[in-house]
């Protein structure tokens, strides 16, 4: 079985295959949802109950030049009315280098998760138009599945990487500093 495949199944069999077709049918433009969910939940199956990180909310990104703060506000409640006893964090990263004081100009939602603190954070899924899974992996998989954490070019000797790094460590001893 190759990698895609076994990050396929973990994720179809977790509260993610459950969401992502609601996410989907919401028509976000060029939408991904990546972050600690994705990462979380492969580092559970993978580690099991040696690894306490859990999914603390589902990240959601999508690129739209001309949108603006409101659609960030409409997906999350649509997504919080189907699923209320979840939390969601949706931004358009064409608008984040408006809100997030020192971020660069993104030029598409790849782009903004390619600069996200650690490569296994970037690792991406959503639904094509067809519900077949889409994977956007910029760093390959390799690291999620090892359980390194490994800052981004971007964030290589960041504190906020480091610090981050440190509570996974503290909640996931299995896994290891790149």
């Amino acid at each position: 079985m190759n990698d895609v495949t076994r990050l396929q199944e973990i994720l179809a069999d977790s509260p993610i295959g459950t969401i992502l077709p609601t996410v989907a049918q919401i028509n976000l433009p060029n939408w991904w949802l990546a972050g600690g969910a994705v990462r979380n939940t492969v580092w559970r199956a993978l580690f099991g109950q040696d690894c306490q990180l859990f999914i603390k909310d589902f990240d959601i990104a999508f690129f739209d030049a001309a949108g603006d703060r409101t659609q960030e506000l409409a997906a999350k409640t649509a997504l919080t009315e189907q699923f209320p006893h979840y939390q969601f964090d949706v931004k358009n990263q064409a608008s984040f280098a408006r809100w997030r004081a020192g971020r660069r100009k993104y030029t598409s939602t790849e782009d903004g998760i390619r600069d996200w603190l650690h490569t296994a954070t970037t690792v991406s899924v959503c639904l094509d138009d067809q519900f077949q899974w889409q994977f956007f992996t910029p760093y390959g998989l390799d690291d999620l599945f090892a359980g390194i954490i490994r800052p981004t070019p971007t964030h290589v000797n960041d504190p906020d990487a480091e610090r981050k790094a440190a509570s996974f460590l503290q909640q996931c001893p299995c896994l290891q500093l790149a």
